[in-house]
């Protein structure tokens, strides 16, 4: 029997947020999140998945389903129970994409750039004070921080601070931080003629909580490598191990 990531307690608390989300419960459902749960964690094709969770075809499908209805992103979201929005932290990582997902083109979007790094997507991630994460999006690596970073500010609860690195420096940036009602703590570039005088350095040295959010995501391979061709399926796949780090709170 493969090793299982629910206990009765986790899978308690993740049945009624999948029931809430209209995922019906029917007796195999417990069986069918764990064979994904393992795929998110080992990274290995759904055909390969061990027989014990069920038909793998039956839970490709499922999750296709999910995916495509973007249940999975609501299941993250409901598993957010009162982050500490006090401070929050931004960034981005590289995930390489496997020569399966990045194949023939398709119809559908992918979120897949080419750079001299091959092809690669870009996870831009926000964790509140505590390190988990609050939110995210998924573009091509070929998306730089800053084009980006709007889009995701907006989604944001209203905080004190927002930090991230030089990436983030902008004065565009910086007076969409401050619309939220929140201060931003980015270090100015070399070049910059305003220096970084009034850059709070004491919280600058807690950026490290989004550089720790990555690495506990990338311990799940399908998370670290890029397995999935479209946006919808990889995104769910980073929503499920966004959730996982909840489900224990």
């Amino acid at each position: 029997m493969p090793r299982l990531m629910l206990s009765d307690e986790l899978w308690s608390k993740l049945e009624k947020i999948l029931v809430q989300q209209a995922i019906y419960r029917k007796p195999e459902l417990r069986m069918t999140v764990e064979g994904i749960l393992y795929r998110m964690r080992v990274g290995c094709p759904w055909r390969d998945l061990p027989r014990a969770f069920g038909h793998w075809n039956s839970i490709y499908k499922r999750f296709n389903a999910w995916s495509a209805a973007g249940k999975l992103l609501k299941v993250f979201n409901a598993l957010i129970d009162e982050p500490d929005v006090e401070w929050l932290f931004i960034d981005g990582t590289y995930v390489k994409a496997h020569q399966h997902s990045a194949g023939a083109a398709s119809n559908q979007p992918e979120a897949i750039g080419k750079s001299r790094a091959g092809h690669t997507s870009k996870i831009h991630l926000v964790v509140d004070a505590y390190g988990l994460p609050i939110a995210f999006r998924l573009t091509g690596g070929n998306v730089n921080d800053n084009s980006e970073a709007p889009e995701l500010i907006a989604q944001l609860p209203a905080g004190e601070a927002l930090v991230a690195d030089k990436g983030y420096d902008s004065e565009r940036i910086r007076g969409l931080i401050e619309d939220q009602g929140a201060r931003p703590v980015i270090p100015r570039k070399r070049n910059s003629i305003k220096g970084n005088a009034d850059l709070d350095k004491g919280l600058y040295r807690y950026r490290h909580l989004v550089e720790n959010a990555f690495a506990r995501l990338k311990h799940y391979r399908a998370v670290a490598f890029r397995y999935d061709k479209l946006k919808r399926n990889y995104e769910s796949m980073v929503a499920m191990a966004c959730g996982f780090l909840w489900l224990p709170m």
